[in-house]
């Protein structure tokens, strides 16, 4: 096999690995909410300046619908990205320390 199909090709984790990494994914998944939470603050701050409160959410009658929604939307696309880059970050992290891919 060359050298090109070989990186191509999925890594594959064994049993032991994965099980290995579940505390590691637990940790990481609750660290990367925590940051997730703090860089969706930050940036909500940003775009809606006259906001002193907490974003909006779906039963605070006092805002409108489209502002809720706008920051249930920027909130779940923060999240997503920001556990991606903590999840991927920490599979490659136990990768190197271990030899082997948690996942797949």
């Amino acid at each position: 096999m060359s050298a090109s199909k070989q990186a191509a090709s999925p890594r594959k984790g064994s049993k032991t690995a994965k099980i290995l990494y579940r505390p590691w994914g637990l940790v990481a998944s609750i660290l990367g909410g925590l940051v997730a939470s703090k860089v969706f603050h930050q940036i909500w701050k940003r775009v809606d300046p006259q906001s002193t409160d907490d974003p909006p959410t779906a039963l605070q009658s006092e805002y409108r619908l489209r502002k809720i929604l706008v920051a249930a939307l920027a909130q779940g696309a923060i999240y997503a990205v920001v556990k991606a880059v903590i999840d991927r970050g920490g599979a490659r992290l136990f990768e190197k320390w271990t030899g082997e891919w948690p996942g797949d």
